[in-house]
């Protein structure tokens, strides 16, 4: 089994420090209020959980096979993030006209397996804290559960962190900005993606 203490730090570190997850969360909680973004983040924690479990018991073996593939998921992955950096920079600020509703619970599932944070937490997770001594399945199940379980609670700080920036930004040039800051720092969280 992983060495619990150090798996948890991981994750906790993995999971509240920003990265696309974090500042949608953030960003869309500003606009809408943490309750209405509560199925995203239930999808964000079962998405990544279920991401790390797939790549974790087989799948990476077939991405690591092949270098095209992995190009061509590393490229969608970073033209999404783009695209959802504009569409948050961009988003007007609530009462000026409808704002796009937050990503919803599969969305964010399967938006993870673009995520470039989560492949590398993925990459990262699986051979640091698994040992070939012990069957692989039980390892990867610990640490998709230690993820999960870090998960919502990491994301609630952000959609706070959210919530509270939305209501002191009272006039809608202020939220504007902030907008085009998360927008900003979401497509600063592509560079990684481009080397």
């Amino acid at each position: 089994m992983p060495d619990w203490l150090p798996l948890l730090g991981f994750a906790i570190a993995g999971s509240v420090t920003p990265g696309p997850n974090v500042l949608m969360v953030a960003a869309a909680s500003a606009s809408h209020g943490v309750r209405a973004v509560l199925p995203h983040m239930l999808g964000i924690t079962f998405g990544f959980g279920a991401m790390l479990l797939l790549v974790g018991l087989g799948l990476a073996a077939p991405l690591a096979a092949s270098p095209t593939l992995h190009g061509v998921l590393r490229w969608v992955g970073a033209a999404w993030l783009l695209w959802l950096a504009w569409k948050i920079a961009t988003a007007p600020p609530p009462g000026e006209r409808a704002a796009r509703p937050p990503l919803g619970f599969w969305g964010a599932a399967g938006f993870q397996w673009v995520n470039p944070k989560a492949w590398m937490l993925t990459a990262a997770a699986i051979p640091a804290f698994t040992s070939e001594a012990a069957p692989l399945a039980p390892q990867v199940i610990a640490i998709a559960a230690v993820f999960a379980a870090v998960s919502m609670p990491c994301l609630v700080v952000w959609a706070g962190i959210g919530a509270g920036t939305g209501r002191l930004l009272k006039s809608p040039v202020a939220l504007r900005r902030f907008n085009i800051a998360m927008g900003v720092l979401l497509a600063l969280s592509v560079l990684p993606l481009l080397r």
